[in-house]
């Protein structure tokens, strides 16, 4: 990040001097070879045009222009005139300086200019227990929160709960059959309920506390059940979410939406945009006009609501709450909703302002072996399951380790296994190791030496510049991972600060080495500890000082 924000401000220095305007296009980065330096600039091809000169013309007036900064060792021109940057070790050093100032900021931004950000994830039906597809949706979400507000953005995290339609009414029913059956009475097994053993364990809390519901009225009876097994399932998913360290600011009814108003007064919306119509005593959404092969309909002609009618209803509240962008976090099955939805915003006058994110399969696997999935107790299928096995942090770390629309296998064996082929533990052992070397150097007296030019001058081998170089670039991924709304960028990174780490330690004496050095080596590594704690943090992972 240093190294970038101090080329572009040399280069723009130049460029005011010579008379040129900054090209949009223009693109800094490290380059994919480290051989051609630290830095890679393509600033000479985008102004071609404008300096009316040939690119490796202008980029060897850039380069002899900055001939005189001190921090910049070497400037390479490569191909047509890609210009590469080297900077000077004394440049690399002021990092660790940086990493101390800015503490647990460092890596904050500004990027975000306090845009309202809404992301909605997890949102199960309450209707069972959280399953490991769940848990994938609700690291990711939570960490996508951390990470948006780090960017300087304001999020709020929601939960939308589906308490309305036709899968409440089946839990209701499901319940219901099995308090009969738990009452001895020989009651035909409904077309479609849910089998869980969970269903029986609410159906026998709902006898005790009704007794008399057997002599209820079915419907009477079935909304007892109903609100009885949402409010328990809800508490159960509340609870597993915490023990996840899953957040969420708002639990959002669906209900809600209907008892408020909110439906009517999004149909009336789009009525008065021209893009609802009544028709055949339905009400429309005219999707077509926004390339659906149909227009669908939002309330039947017996006046019941429809699904995607909720769900405009709920997308049109958010943005008449203030939120600039919604975020939704869908199973990937939910793939062709995705157009549809994306036309109701746009109907809306929200053309741009949603943003889905689609999360894949997990397959769960033990010892290489998959395991099957099911709705029955006693197999791994539940959130809680997992997370009691292997703990919150490694089931974290392994959902957020790829990209979300990327297939994952999760090994439960492999996530508890204290070894470098486990990518949580591989990480955190770096963290912990530092924190134990910094134990060791004050029980022996090696004291961290000062973030000055001065005592940190010995560091200067390539395993020194090597990770000064990773922790300058940190807040470049944090500020890309808010940008793609990616927080696997942060898992990446991490990874290679602790490989990188790692290996400093393999070939690098630190608390065997002369005094100076040590103290120097040993704040470098503390500057490494605390960035691979921040990071660990956005992952809402913990940093253990042991393991």
């Amino acid at each position: 990040m240093r190294a970038k924000i101090h080329l572009e401000n040399q280069l723009k220095r130049v460029l005011a001097d010579k008379g040129w305007d900054w090209p949009e296009k223009t693109v800094i980065e490290p380059p994919k070879d480290k051989n051609f330096g630290d830095m890679s600039a393509n600033l000479a091809m985008m102004l071609a045009k404008q300096a009316k000169k040939a690119p490796r013309a202008i980029a060897e007036d850039i380069a002899a222009a900055l001939a005189d900064d001190a921090l910049i060792e070497k400037i390479d021109i490569a191909g047509p005139g890609f210009l590469n940057f080297t900077f000077a070790p004394s440049f690399w050093r002021e990092t660790v300086a940086a990493v101390r100032q800015a503490g647990e900021n460092y890596g904050a931004s500004t990027m975000g200019n306090g845009v309202r950000v809404q992301v909605e994830y997890v949102s199960a039906n309450p209707t069972g227990p959280l399953h490991i597809g769940h848990g994938r949706g609700a690291a990711l979400g939570d960490s996508l929160v951390r990470i948006l507000e780090k960017a300087g953005h304001d999020v709020q995290a929601e939960y939308y709960i589906n308490d309305a339609g036709r899968q409440m009414l089946i839990l209701g029913s499901s319940i219901r059959y099995r308090l009969q059956e738990l009452a001895g009475k020989d009651v035909p097994e409904p077309e479609d309920y849910y089998r869980g053993d969970y269903i029986i364990d609410i159906a026998r809390d709902v006898l005790a506390a009704n007794p008399g519901i057997l002599d209820m009225d079915e419907n009477e009876a079935v909304d007892i059940c109903k609100q009885y097994g949402m409010d328990a399932i809800l508490a159960t998913i509340k609870a597993d979410l915490a023990a996840f360290g899953v957040r969420h600011d708002v639990w959002f009814s669906e209900k809600s939406l209907v008892a408020d108003g909110k439906v009517d007064e999004t149909f009336a919306d789009l009525t008065a945009s021209g893009m609802g119509f009544e028709a055949d005593g339905a009400f429309w959404f005219k999707s077509t006009e926004l390339g659906d092969d149909k227009d669908r309909v939002l309330r039947k002609s017996n006046g019941d609501t429809t699904y995607f009618a909720s769900d405009i209803a709920y997308h049109d509240n958010k943005f008449k709450r203030g939120f600039e962008l919604v975020i939704d976090i869908w199973g990937a099955d939910h793939h062709g909703y995705v157009p549809r939805m994306m036309a109701a915003c746009e109907a809306l006058g929200k053309k741009g302002g949603l943003h889905v994110i689609l999360v894949n399969l997990v397959n769960l696997l033990r010892d290489g072996e998959q395991i099957a999935m099911s709705t029955r107790a006693g197999k791994f299928e539940t959130l809680k399951d997992v997370v009691d096995e292997v703990g919150a942090d490694a089931a974290r770390f392994m959902f957020l380790s790829r990209k979300s629309d990327s297939k994952l296998d999760f090994d439960l064996e492999l996530v508890k296994q204290k070894s470098m082929d486990n990518p949580v533990y591989y990480v955190q052992y770096a963290h912990a190791r530092i924190c134990s070397l910094k134990k060791k150097a004050a029980e022996a007296g090696v004291s961290p030496a000062p973030a000055t030019p001065e005592g940190l001058a010995l560091l200067d081998t390539v395993h020194d510049m090597e990770l000064l170089k990773l922790l300058d670039q940190y807040p470049d991924f944090v500020e890309s991972a808010a940008r793609s709304q990616a927080p696997h960028i942060i898992s990446m990174y991490l990874q290679e600060l602790a490989s990188n780490l790692h290996r400093y330690y393999t070939n690098c004496h630190v608390l065997s080495a002369e005094e100076d050095v040590a103290a120097a080596r040993l704040t470098l590594l503390g500057c490494v500890a605390d960035v691979l704690g921040n990071g660990l943090g956005l992952l809402g992972v913990s940093a253990p000082e042991s393991m």
